[in-house]
């Protein structure tokens, strides 16, 4: 009998490839947009049910701004869309939502949004999902480098965030967005690009990375089975030494 497999206990996902994915359909980006939109929700059931406590996706990147004006308008629409859904998906699943990323750069109704999905679902805990909006790495660090010093200059840093007068890990992990949240143990990135593109660059220390060359409206159950098999393949020691 083999070894039981172990599913993680937080996978994030590069929803990548939607405009290609449209592109060799002959149909415009945003189309594909729409039908990644779809498998994200269709996904996130099956994630759910497959034991997954935590989901962090990359929905919106602080570089996506440089796309076409039409296709950022589109993917404005669909997000005003999909956050309405998600109210739904996350009343039906128990599951509570988090936007990561720094909202403030759009529509004030998306930003309204935003807070009556995080408030409405703030009290579920049967799955945990974090949309990555406007988010980047590095700005994600700056931020929460601003927040820190602020609190510095105002005395409010926690002692207990110290170790002979150093900042901790976990006292900067609380200015992160995704403060609370346990990293990730498989990133997984579609349509056969390998890099993070400023994706959780703190979190993903000790994340192992799976990449698939199918687009994201492709990647279904089956995709998501042989990413888990491969982590379960991995040698997962921390830096130390894995005991025999």
């Amino acid at each position: 009998m083999g070894e039981e497999t172990k599913v993680p206990r937080h996978i994030a996902i590069i929803l990548d490839g939607n405009g290609r994915w449209a592109k060799q359909r002959r149909m415009p980006r945003g189309y594909g947009h729409i039908i990644g939109c779809q498998n994200l929700e269709h996904m996130c059931n099956v994630i759910k049910d497959r034991g997954v406590k935590y989901l962090t996706v990359y929905a919106f990147s602080t570089e996506n701004w440089k796309r076409s004006r039409d296709e950022v308008e589109g993917l404005l629409k669909l997000f005003r869309q999909y956050l309405k859904r998600c109210m739904r998906s996350a009343k039906k699943n128990k599951m509570r939502v988090k936007i990561i990323g720094d909202p403030s750069a759009f529509p004030q109704d998306i930003q309204d949004s935003i807070r009556l999905l995080e408030d409405c679902s703030k009290d579920y805990d049967q799955m945990f999902f974090q949309i990555a909006m406007n988010y980047g790495g590095r700005d994600e660090i700056l931020r929460g480098v601003t927040r820190m010093l602020e609190d510095a200059r105002e005395g409010r840093l926690p002692e207990d965030g110290f170790d002979d007068g150093k900042v901790t890990e976990e006292l900067f992990e609380r200015y992160l967005d995704t403060a609370g949240i346990p990293d990730p143990d498989l990133l997984i990135r579609t349509s056969g690009e390998q890099r993070l593109s400023n994706y959780l660059l703190w979190q993903l220390a000790y994340t192992e990375f799976c990449f698939v060359d199918v687009p994201w409206p492709d990647f279904h159950e089956e995709e998501l089975e042989k990413a888990i098999e491969q982590y379960n393949k991995r040698d997962r020691r921390y830096g130390g030494v894995k005991e025999e």
